[in-house]
């Protein structure tokens, strides 16, 4: 049995208040099954999904965990899962929150959450953290980062690695917003990773796109350049506190003026450019306002449904494309033929183009034998 004793640098008189224990451990013998957990059984997705329903957030979580799964086993029930739960979902407003890194996401949706949920709102964050190109690997620190919201009982926070997926989202953002939806909350919030011009994948996925920027941090400029800017709904300047208040209403006239340039046609949304400060809380409620002045603007212009409509349409292109992907690279006659394409290709014997029409002609030709 383990002993367990007082360090020396303990007072003799110290009594209880120091509760400091040492124990001595041992090694137990190793034994043939060590450190091997056997995977753990695909959950039955009729059961998981009654609970989902029930709004019980360790199924939710559970549910969640499942669809994002990359094992085969786990690909039926997590579809069976999403298609029960898929008729249930669709009331709650999803909004993208995205920024330059250093924006301070995840202050500002902490602050925001919690207004929202002391308001009577169900709250839920689907945060993207980035993976490590080497490693593969994400901190996933925004529980932490959100510790006060995390605790609220109308608030669920989840945070998943990008995986390496483009966009600032993960491989499983839609299905997880169906999720959230299930499970009643009416707000679901996606953070994601900090992100550059040409990563809007999250536009196609949200109702309405915030965009977070700071004052000095070379990115006035930005806001004449036909990129994310132009895709934003909202536009709030951050950090907007202390002695940075000055110059975070200077960006934000800058990168109004730059949003006139941009402006759509007529009728179109008057893209709001606020300043605020997540940290002290000034300026959030006006921005939360702006986000729901934008929802009766496009309910009232039909724009809402027609973005729901093309939401739905590119989930399913995303989700025909990665099956192609998966049964290209599944191929039999791919397989065979793949690595000698990749090596003569990077002998320079055979060009990209030749080597990919090469691999692509014998994949139509397996896919016909298939279907005759």
């Amino acid at each position: 049995m383990p002993t367990a004793t007082r360090p020396d640098w303990v007072p003799e008189e110290g009594g209880t208040g120091f509760a400091t224990r040492l124990v001595t451990g041992g090694v137990e013998p190793a034994t043939a099954a060590a450190g091997v957990r056997p995977r753990r059984p695909a959950a039955d997705p009729v059961v998981l999904a009654q609970q989902i329903l029930a709004g019980d957030r360790s199924a939710l979580a559970r549910g969640i965990t499942l669809v994002e799964s990359r094992a085969a086993e786990h690909r039926r029930a997590a579809e069976r899962l999403v298609d029960l739960l898929t008729p249930r979902a669709g009331q709650a407003q999803r909004v993208g929150i995205t920024g330059v890194p250093g924006a301070g996401k995840s202050t500002f949706i902490e602050a925001l959450g919690m207004q929202l949920c002391e308001s009577g709102r169900r709250v839920a964050v689907l945060s993207v953290d980035p993976s490590s190109p080497v490693t593969g690997g994400s901190i996933l620190g925004d529980k932490t980062r959100m510790e006060r919201l995390s605790r609220h009982p109308a608030a669920f926070i989840r945070p998943s690695p990008s995986g390496g997926e483009l966009g600032g989202v993960t491989r499983r953002t839609r299905e997880s917003i169906t999720l959230c939806e299930a499970a009643g909350f009416d707000l679901v919030l996606i953070e994601t990773v900090g992100v550059g011009q040409s990563e809007v994948v999250v536009r196609g996925m949200v109702d309405c796109f915030v965009v977070l920027m700071i004052a000095g941090a070379g990115d006035e400029l930005q806001g004449m350049k036909k990129g994310i800017l132009e895709l934003a709904d909202v536009l709030v300047v951050n950090k907007a506190d202390g002695e940075n208040q000055l110059r975070a209403e200077a960006t934000r006239l800058e990168f109004a003026r730059a949003l006139h340039y941009l402006a759509g046609e007529a009728g179109a949304w008057p893209v709001p450019v606020l300043a605020c400060s997540a940290a002290t809380g000034a300026g959030l409620p006006e921005g939360w306002a702006a986000v729901q002045r934008f929802f009766a603007h496009e309910e009232k212009s039909g724009s809402l449904g027609r973005r729901r409509r093309g939401q739905a349409l590119a989930w399913l292109r995303a989700l025909v494309e990665e099956g192609m992907r998966e049964a290209f690279a599944a191929n039999p006659a791919v397989r065979a033929e793949k690595i000698e394409m990749e090596e003569k290709v990077a002998a320079g014997l055979v060009s990209a183009p030749e080597a990919a029409r090469f691999l692509l002609t014998k994949a139509r030709e397996a896919f016909r034998v298939r279907l005759e």
